[in-house]
């Protein structure tokens, strides 16, 4: 008798920085998401799709949970709302550090739907400190099941997919086997600048900034992409520019390295700066950004 083939939404879930992005590149194979040391890096409901002959599994990395400051933080809950809606199973991510915030939690407790509680970062965990978590988190969350896991070494992740199939309904496939992501090139292509902008500027220049891509073209060698930045104030677009331009062409040359090794091809790359007032605050500005339905 052949098994049944499983399919579902996981959606991955927590605060901002806990490894929610490393955790869905690691059971994904692939780096979908882009990882950086600062807080909400993420701004996208990006879905990773793993395949295997009885399984499909739909990641959904989404923002880090906040209270919304401006227009563009409501646009990044509402694509964590939407994926907890989907979801077949949830992953909240804790890290290991963390303590309980009812705020955050208060949501999780009226939830139907299957939630593992992962504690991230347990490679760094030192004598009984595993243990001590799991018995601190039992009585706090309504998790089916507690794993203590690390999306940087890799600690237990397997474990962590052997569950996560066992909670997966039986269903055929939502998307086609050869398909890893709902994204297109050109929105990995911005978020590689992005992350890029992340790594090389400090303080308010990374979440000031957005990237549109105003030309894709792709031909049997290459790849040419067009590049806008944009920033809220004229100053930013100085600093990111740099004396003599040279900041932006750092940016530029790590941008177009990442960019070759993910599409496999080489790439041109052409970047300029422009300023979109206070787009973070506009939902007209967000809408052409593709942070908002049209």
């Amino acid at each position: 008798m052949s098994t049944p083939h499983k399919a579902g939404f996981v959606s991955i879930v927590g605060k901002p920085n806990v490894g929610k992005s490393s955790l869905m590149n690691r059971l994904v194979g692939e780096n979908l998401s882009i990882i950086t040391a600062k807080a909400q890096t993420t701004r996208h409901r990006i879905m990773g799709i793993l395949n295997g002959e009885d399984f499909q599994i739909v990641y959904s990395d989404t923002p880090g949970i906040l209270e919304p400051k401006y227009e563009l933080h409501q646009a990044m809950m509402n694509y964590v709302k939407v994926s907890l809606e989907d979801a077949d199973l949830i992953l909240l991510i804790v890290e290991l550090g963390e303590k309980f915030d009812e705020n955050l939690f208060e949501r999780f407790k009226h939830f139907t739907t299957p939630i593992l509680l992962i504690i991230n970062k347990c490679d760094l965990a030192k004598g009984s400190q595993i243990e001590d978590k799991i018995a601190y988190w039992k009585p706090l969350v309504n998790a089916k099941e507690i794993i203590p896991v690390s999306a940087h070494s890799g600690l237990n992740t397997d474990l962590l997919l052997q569950k996560i199939k066992e909670y997966l309904p039986s269903h055929p496939g939502y998307y086609s086997k050869d398909e890893l992501t709902d994204k297109s090139e050109r929105f990995f292509a911005s978020e590689i600048i992005r992350e890029k902008i992340f790594m090389n500027y400090d303080q308010e220049i990374p979440y000031s900034s957005e990237v549109g891509i105003e030309a894709f073209k792709e031909e049997e060698k290459i790849i040419r992409i067009r590049a806008t930045i944009y920033v809220e104030r004229d100053s930013q677009k100085g600093i990111l520019i740099g004396k003599g331009g040279s900041s932006l062409k750092k940016v530029g040359i790590e941008a177009r390295k990442s960019m070759e090794e993910f599409f496999g091809k080489q790439v041109f790359l052409e970047t300029h700066v422009k300023v979109a007032d206070n787009w973070r605050k506009q939902k007209l500005k967000l809408r052409h950004f593709g942070y908002l339905d049209n």
